[in-house]
């Protein structure tokens, strides 16, 4: 297998996820429709637990946030006639995050359900993070050469970790040097190309 040859001046290598060390396939078929199809089990089995009403929570008031928006599906409230009908609420939120992720957004309070989900998946040894053949040798190259290694990602730095952590190589949370994520961002595509290298390099303290 051929790593790549960096020049020696590099100091640091910034990597994204998703079609960089993990195959989109993994992505798309494994992580996203597994959040799909157990948000339900999960909820009902969690909701009486202060993370998992602080993830419907923060989910609630994105939900009010985009009630302008065409087909945004409301959660109902903390209080009222919502509050005696969990089963209610848990179904709206059901339905909250599979439109969410229909539009392939990536809000904050989307991406901290779908790590704990993720997070209570690998625990149990419900999945594992696949990586590019070519990947884990890179790393340690690079890490052996004195480099940097940062993963930039709009997934949550919980993701990242979890990624790292659980993978077919085993516990690879040691390679990395930092893990960041991107804020979810409202602008037009133009708009974040011009801000990216300039978020990062300041994010890493590269520039």
């Amino acid at each position: 297998m051929v790593v790549l040859s960096v020049p020696a001046e590099v100091a640091a290598i910034l990597l994204d996820v998703e079609g960089t060390t993990t195959p989109i396939a993994f992505v798309q078929d494994i992580l996203f429709p597994y959040i799909k199809e157990n948000v339900k089990e999960y909820l009902q089995t969690h909701w009486e637990e202060e993370e998992c009403q602080q993830d419907v929570s923060l989910l609630r008031k994105q939900a009010e946030e985009d009630a302008h928006l065409d087909g945004a599906v409301p959660i109902p409230g903390a209080s009222g006639s919502g509050a005696q009908d969990p089963q209610r609420t848990i179904q709206a939120v059901v339905d909250n995050v599979c439109w969410q992720m229909s539009l392939d957004r990536k809000t904050t309070a989307l991406k901290q359900l779908q790590g704990h989900m993720w997070r209570a998946a690998f625990a149990a040894g419900r999945m594992k993070a696949e990586f590019f053949a070519d990947v884990v040798p890179a790393v340690r190259k690079w890490r052996e050469a004195g480099m940097k290694v940062y993963i930039y990602s709009s997934g949550s730095v919980e993701a990242q970790k979890l990624l790292f952590g659980h993978s077919t190589d085993g516990d690879i949370l040691g390679v990395v040097t930092c893990f960041k994520t991107l804020s979810y961002f409202r602008g037009s595509m133009a708009t974040l190309n011009k801000m990216a290298h300039w978020c990062i390099s300041q994010n890493l303290s590269l520039s």
